[in-house]
């Protein structure tokens, strides 16, 4: 198990931001083997394609120079002009084969990550120049696996390599008595079948070192669980802060909502578990709001509240529990509760014109059932 140099394991699997660190840094995985499989078989397919046509062009290009003038063979102007044109004429039949192998080598950089430019690799650090840590690296475990590697690579390429040979050997030794064209055109369809024979090999690597790669990179980003803590820390906060914040953030909307009590028209309660402060202005409001709430201590307070600033108190369990169950503060309350709360606030306003006292419970109220199964 990989440790960090306080000695801890390193057992939790990298958090999100520290794989994104690690990218930025440019430390993502990457395989050579599979860059090296894309890169021969692009060639091979380049060579496929445009092959017929670049040892055409080719083929034009020596039997162009090879068909001097005994003049021109002996003006240097002439043969430097003919150089000029002949290399000119070279790069543009190889262009395509030149492309391809470009766009291959990209792609297949960054198909396992994607695309990453990161400053900071780039930017120059005097360790790289340590000869100390030079050395481990080629000495270390990460070097002698990547001479392993090397190794069966070339051992792998070098078997099929001289099995094509062999197979092949009549035609490579038939290539000299064949003419210059001939000779040309055949030499290109070995080059394929060469090509084709050592990408074999290459994807056996890729398919091998892919998830290699994969594998190595996420072991080396594994953290510390006092990693994950520092990190945890570092973006969302300390838990104690945190909760000390949400503590007095509800202190502060208790506040508010025990200062909204003495505005409340009437306060429904249990009798004592559930308490809910009601407000309602005919014409500023399309329905009754709830201003306060609260359950056990909280549904104590604000009865206090209510009894010292003479706002009616009625008990009305159902009802109670529904608006505190299905009803947000500072919001209108649901519509099925509508007929109800609208009942009681008739029955207030005809005692409040008639200055009488009325019954402070009431049972039959129109409650729905989908809002009666409340707490």
């Amino acid at each position: 198990m990989a440790e960090n140099e306080d000695g801890q394991e390193k057992t939790e699997d990298p958090t999100p931001k520290r794989m994104q660190d690690a990218r930025e840094k440019g430390q993502v995985p990457r395989s050579r083997e599979l860059t090296t499989m894309a890169m021969v078989m692009g060639a091979a397919g380049a060579f496929y394609f445009f092959g017929p046509m670049m040892i055409d062009g080719l083929l034009g290009i020596l039997e162009a120079n090879f068909a001097l003038e005994r003049e021109a063979v002996f003006d240097e102007g002439v043969l430097i002009e003919r150089l000029f044109a002949s290399g000119l004429e070279g790069m543009w039949v190889i262009t395509p084969f030149v492309i391809v192998m470009i766009l291959v080598a990209i792609f297949s950089s960054i198909a396992l990550s994607g695309w990453v430019i990161s400053l900071e690799a780039m930017a120059f650090k005097w360790s790289k120049l340590d000869p100390v840590k030079g050395l481990g690296r080629v000495f270390g475990p990460r070097g002698a696996l990547e001479f392993l590697k090397a190794f069966f690579k070339f051992a792998l390429v070098g078997a099929l390599a001289v099995l094509f040979l062999w197979m092949e050997g009549r035609d490579f030794l038939a290539l000299g008595t064949a003419s210059l064209e001939v000779a040309m055109a055949r030499m290109g369809e070995l080059l394929l079948y060469a090509f084709f024979f050592m990408s074999l090999s290459l994807i056996l690597l890729a398919v091998v070192d892919i998830p290699f790669q994969l594998w190595d990179n996420q072991r080396q980003l594994k953290m510390t669980r006092k990693e994950v803590q520092d990190e945890n820390k570092q973006t969302e906060g300390d838990p104690q802060v945190k909760q000390r914040i949400r503590s007095l953030q509800q202190e502060m909307a208790q506040k508010r909502m025990m200062e909204e009590v003495p505005s409340a028209d009437v306060v429904v309660t249990n009798p004592t578990h559930f308490a809910v402060a009601l407000r309602y202005d005919q014409e500023s409001m399309a329905a009754p709001v709830v201003v306060a709430k609260g359950v056990d201590l909280m549904a104590t307070q604000i009865r206090s509240v209510a009894s010292e600033n003479e706002v009616p108190i009625l008990e009305a369990a159902p009802l109670a529990r529904a608006l505190y169950a299905h009803a947000e503060l500072d919001q209108a309350i649901p519509a099925g509760l509508f007929q109800a709360v609208a009942q009681i606030l008739a029955y207030l306003y005809f005692l409040r014109e008639e200055g009488q006292s009325g019954p402070e419970r009431f049972d039959d109220l129109p409650i729905p059932e989908e809002l009666a199964d409340a707490p």
